[in-house]
């Protein structure tokens, strides 16, 4: 008589290795390139504080600035986004070195707020001397007796300031906000 038997096959376990591949580990918040202690948060920092000092001594190099308030504020507020780029990158290289995270509750607070201050001191400083160039240059078409181009430049670099400046911002409210 020919009948089947059942038979079981025991069935091997998938490698470690492939089901590591198929199942990456999640990447935590903490680990998001742009944030406080990274690379990419290093090189916005530096940029940040390149583009600040540019416009600041663009603007300072003018023998006339001091007679418009638009351009001292543009100067202070510079010079402010200037000192804070360059204390935090110290901070970020610091991080990175000892491979720390800089993911504790309070210093992402301050991180925010002061990213949230700077910039918005900067676009505002930005905004106001580009209003004044515009002023001398189209509206009273004084530009031979003034230094427009040293002006528009210095505005120009403080508008880059703060578009390297907005990314840190929302990476660190994001981070604050997510908590």
């Amino acid at each position: 008589m020919n009948v089947s038997h059942a038979s079981v096959h025991p069935v091997e376990d998938p490698p470690a290795a492939a089901t590591e591949v198929e199942n990456p580990p999640r990447v935590r918040m903490d680990d998001i390139e742009g944030m406080p202690g990274t690379l990419l948060g290093l090189a916005l920092r530096f940029f940040q504080f390149l583009f600040a000092a540019a416009a600041l001594s663009v603007m300072a190099t003018t023998s006339d600035f001091p007679s418009v308030t638009a351009f001292c504020y543009l100067v202070a507020a510079t010079g402010l986004q200037s000192l804070w780029s360059l204390a935090l990158a110290i901070v970020d290289v610091y991080a990175i070195m000892v491979k720390r995270s800089l993911q504790n509750r309070r210093l992402v607070s301050l991180f925010a707020v002061g990213d949230g201050v700077t910039s918005t001191l900067t676009f505002a400083a930005a905004c106001a001397s580009a209003g004044i160039t515009v002023l001398i240059d189209n509206d009273l078409n004084s530009c031979a007796q003034n230094h427009c181009v040293q002006f528009e430049t210095s505005t120009a670099l403080a508008f880059i300031s703060w578009f390297a400046a907005l990314p840190s911002f929302l990476f660190n409210f994001w981070s604050l906000a997510s908590r």
